[in-house]
């Protein structure tokens, strides 16, 4: 109403109006050239081989309507400013996940991982069938960016350490690079963590500038030979037991698809999606294999009470930023509904299945 009251005061006619405010829908035969950018060194494994999948299949689902071009980290803009160039325009897509925005959109981070949290099969039915996709549509709309899960690494290791951890006492003074919710547990617990980008971690680990590093598991941790720069190698990944990667979709250039390649660049992402996540499923524990009797990587378990003191840690911290504004209410107070009626489904049907098998 006051849109239209604006209009008539302005004296501009309502056939004018409604031209402005209709989006500019692309031709049958139109053919667009989009860029996407990505967090990800280029062609990396999984990360960087899915984001080229995704955009293989935008092009060739659309029979080169949309022809997509990648660029990796630092190619076109820096790996943490994948969201500013999709919200600006610069490029038309972007690759990565949600907690690297924290210091621009903080509750964002519920929509990537939440530490001793929902598990990748968990995270995608509640955006799917859970009302999380609203949600984060609703967050990132400020921005001109319209996300989809595109992506999921599964549950992860702890990461990689040049110490011994046998204590609640062995995190105090680490350096340790790792993101999201799980970095400022680790700072309650007394560590220091560190937000790098994947194309830097082997130096810094080797070099001494952190003492560890998480990154995702196995076969992409194999791909980066981080065995040769860190002594111990750490589970269960506490910190992302599950996290979604995401596609960013410049909202105008979306808008001015037709139906038809809205839809197809929406199921685009979900079967890269599922493919990302299945990959790991399928490689994680050759490459396992091979850390463990080619490379004779020492392969341990968190104790016991460092688990639990971080998950103590992990409860305060989530329950600290859903009470920062009312978005972040909102986003957590549905996933943590959802959380609980997924465990209560999966007492009685995955988990004990894993232990009887």
């Amino acid at each position: 109403m006051k849109r239209r009251d604006f209009i008539k005061k302005a004296g501009i006619s309502s056939v004018a109006a409604s031209s402005v405010a209709a989006p500019m829908i692309a031709r049958a035969d139109t053919k667009l050239k989009w860029k996407m950018v990505t967090t990800w060194p280029k062609n990396f494994p999984v990360l960087g081989t899915g984001a080229n999948l995704l955009a293989q299949a935008i092009t060739e689902m659309t029979d080169g309507r949309i022809k997509v071009k990648v660029y990796g980290a630092g190619e076109l803009v820096p790996a943490f400013e994948v969201f500013d160039a999709v919200s600006r325009g610069t490029a038309e897509l972007g690759h990565g996940a949600a907690y690297y925005w924290k210091g621009k959109i903080e509750e964002a981070q519920f929509f990537s991982t939440v530490p001793f949290g929902m598990n990748s099969q968990e995270m995608t039915a509640w955006l799917y069938h859970g009302g999380g996709m609203q949600l984060w549509e609703q967050t990132y709309e400020p921005f001109g960016v319209l996300p989809a899960a595109a992506g999921n690494t599964t549950v992860q290791m702890a990461g990689w350490f040049n110490k011994e951890i046998n204590s609640v006492n062995d995190l105090n003074g680490l350096k340790m690079r790792i993101p999201g919710l799980g970095g400022e547990v680790l700072k309650r617990a007394g560590g220091t963590p560190v937000n790098l980008p994947g194309g830097e971690l082997f130096t810094s680990l080797k070099t001494g500038a952190i003492d560890a590093t998480e990154w995702v598991g196995p076969y992409n941790d194999l791909a980066f030979g981080l065995y040769k720069a860190a002594k111990y190698y750490y589970y269960p990944g506490w910190h992302e037991p599950g996290t979604t990667l995401e596609a960013l979709i410049n909202k105008k250039a979306f808008d001015a698809l037709g139906k038809d390649l809205q839809s197809i660049v929406r199921n685009a992402c979900k079967m890269v999606n599922q493919e990302m996540s299945t990959e790991f499923t399928a490689k994680n524990n050759a490459a396992l294999d091979t850390l463990v009797n080619k490379h004779k990587v020492d392969v341990r378990k968190l104790p016991d009470d460092v688990l639990t003191k971080l998950k103590a840690l992990s409860e305060e911290v989530v329950s600290e930023l859903a009470g920062k504004n009312p978005a972040a209410k909102e986003i957590y107070s549905s996933y943590d509904k959802f959380r609980k009626q997924v465990v209560a489904w999966h007492e009685i049907s995955e988990k004990i299945y894993y232990n009887v098998r």
